[in-house]
């Protein structure tokens, strides 16, 4: 079944079962990289039946060639097509994050933000994880401020790293923002206890959970994208 009838059947299931979620996607899964023109046709289809179930679908950002693409894809569909259920992943490993983050912040975007996990030449991405992890924090900051906040803008901060998770908590306790202005994302089944625990602390928490038969190429795929995902994922799993 290809993989655009998927995500409406997809989205017919969590209206059935009356699940609170959102849908993620990659624009390579609807042919962008055979016909931009196919994946816009693709993308448009599925946003327009989302919308009419009052679902929202996020478009995942994959491997630096296809940033530019990605965004203007999301752009002509969000405000050219005019689909607000249309929101766009940043990675903060790249360079050019922060002046996508300030573009996004001007239109009011629907944004996650998550460290990345590709392996990208060092021309364009933080080469050492702290300096990813401290930019980070620094796009987590322009999300969260109150010129975000007024455009409209919604952060979801998708990371395990507790360091990452208690300086958005510090950062919105400081400047008094509500709970209710971002959300933290985390992995099905990774770090049970800290998602728990985000939800004891009245956090809301969404879980992103692989669909489909191919759940496990997509594993696999993310491991050999960058080998340092594999200590991530063993050193997590078993911190319940």
């Amino acid at each position: 079944m290809p993989p655009a009838i998927q995500i409406l059947f997809l989205i017919g299931n969590l209206d059935a079962a009356k699940v609170d979620a959102n849908v993620s996607l990659k624009l390579s899964q609807l042919g962008l990289k055979l016909d931009e023109n196919l994946a816009i046709n693709n993308l448009r289809m599925i946003l327009e039946h989302a919308r009419s179930r009052n679902r929202r679908v996020r478009i995942d950002m994959e491997e630096a060639a296809l940033v530019d693409v990605t965004l203007d894809i999301y752009r002509r569909l969000r405000y050219g097509e005019g689909f607000s259920n249309v929101g766009v992943v940043i990675q903060a490993a790249l360079y050019r994050s922060e002046a996508d983050v300030k573009q996004l912040i001007e239109e009011g975007a629907w944004v996650r933000l998550v460290k990345g996990a590709y392996k990208e030449p060092p021309d364009i991405a933080f080469v050492h994880k702290a300096d990813t992890d401290a930019n980070m924090v620094k796009l987590i900051y322009l999300l969260l401020s109150e010129t975000a906040r007024k455009n409209g803008v919604y952060l979801a901060v998708a990371s395990h790293d507790e360091k990452v998770i208690s300086a958005t908590r510090a950062f919105a306790w400081e400047t008094k923002i509500p709970n209710t202005a971002y959300e933290f994302q985390l992995l099905y089944g990774i770090r049970r206890d800290l998602q728990e625990q985000l939800v004891a602390d009245g956090h809301l928490v969404r879980i992103y959970v692989p669909y489909g038969t191919a759940w496990y190429p997509y594993f696999m795929r993310r491991l050999a994208e960058r080998p340092a995902n594999l200590w991530f994922f063993v050193n997590n799993f078993f911190r319940r």
